[in-house]
């Protein structure tokens, strides 16, 4: 199993200082690197300070020039905020200055709330009809002169300027539903998912959607499939109470964004309190524990098996949780020596 680390500069109060946040994220970039993992990934969102990466490709040309090995991700860049000819230029002068480590992921995006203010009028529900013409355009930008007559966009012929300097970009697309995954695998890209707090059966119905398309496209790509977790690593229970408070915590800001509630004030979504969350069941304290990568080393070496099992073959450590920086490090540092090297 190969494993990434997903991470966000993230702040949930304005009592964090930029520039800890800023300091933090690197350094957890670096203990993953000198941990073996294989990929870091950066997402993308608007005006939100609980995920602060207004350009994911921005802050991996950061992360580039302060690693050496670990590849860099886009997870996701969102088709719709883009334009082809700028979206393929500016992901090919990462990976010509990161020296070929780009992990080229595309996806729909998430909140409807950052559609009302990057792409009005556009359903989140409707986004991927975006993702589904870019990525051909970006494909085809990369090998070179290229015109583009689509639904979004038109453009005379141009190409990529620079090109990648791999000769086949990794591509991922961020999955959930079946029309999702079919397209994926017919157009040969691998596959990420999250099944956010939801049970391993979320898991299992991914598994499902994909040998379903692999079945359907019948065109012999076979993707990698990577799955995402928030991940804490604890051995007593004062670890415990703080992972659980913290994942709760940011479920409530959660919430807040798919309800579209609208309290959102200088970037900082209201969070809604736990008492109006703790009679549903997605935010019950012991089905977090036991649906996330949450628990000691043993438990989650345990988790990780059944993954496997079940054909997840890469598994995506996403930190971000609003969990205190040194509590976070401690957790990631025992991921990497107590339980990654147990599933390698």
């Amino acid at each position: 199993m190969k494993f990434h680390l997903a991470i966000n500069l993230e702040r949930l109060d304005n009592s964090l200082d930029m520039n800890d946040v800023a300091r933090h994220t690197i350094e957890m970039v670096q203990m993953a690197e000198e941990g073996g993992f294989d990929i870091v990934w950066s997402a993308e969102h608007h005006a939100l300070e609980m995920t602060i990466a207004p350009n994911p490709l921005q802050l991996l040309t950061w992360w580039a020039g302060e690693t050496d090995r670990i590849r860099l991700g886009t997870a996701v860049a969102t088709a719709a905020y883009w334009h082809p000819i700028n979206l393929a230029g500016e992901a090919a002068l990462l990976d010509l200055l990161s020296g070929g480590r780009l992990e080229f992921g595309i996806g729909s995006g998430a909140y409807q709330r950052e559609f009302d203010r990057m792409k009005p009028g556009l359903k989140q529900s409707d986004a991927y009809r975006y993702m589904q013409e870019m990525l051909p355009a970006v494909r085809a930008l990369w090998q070179g002169d290229y015109a583009h007559d689509g639904e979004y966009w038109q453009f005379p012929t141009s190409t990529s300027v620079p090109k990648p300097v791999q000769d086949d970009v990794p591509v991922w697309v961020a999955a959930r539903s079946p029309i999702t995954y079919d397209y994926a695998v017919r157009n040969k890209c691998h596959i990420n998912c999250w099944p956010l707090t939801r049970p391993f059966a979320e898991a299992e119905l991914y598994k499902a959607q994909l040998d379903e398309a692999i079945a359907k496209a019948d065109n012999g790509w076979t993707p990698r499939f990577a799955l995402m977790r928030h991940a804490c690593v604890y051995d007593d229970a004062q670890g415990r109470e703080a992972a659980l408070n913290a994942i709760r915590t940011l479920m409530g800001q959660f919430e807040n964004l798919f309800r579209n509630a609208g309290d959102v004030v200088n970037g900082f979504p209201k969070q809604i309190p736990l008492d109006q969350l703790a009679g549903r069941e997605q935010y019950d304290p012991a089905m977090l524990e036991e649906n996330l990568m949450f628990g000691s080393p043993d438990e989650c070496i345990a988790k990780l098996k059944r993954y496997e099992a079940l054909g997840v073959n890469e598994f995506i450590y996403y930190a971000s949780m609003g969990l205190g920086h040194e509590a976070q490090k401690r957790s990631l540092r025992m991921f990497c020596d107590e339980v990654a090297p147990a599933l390698r």
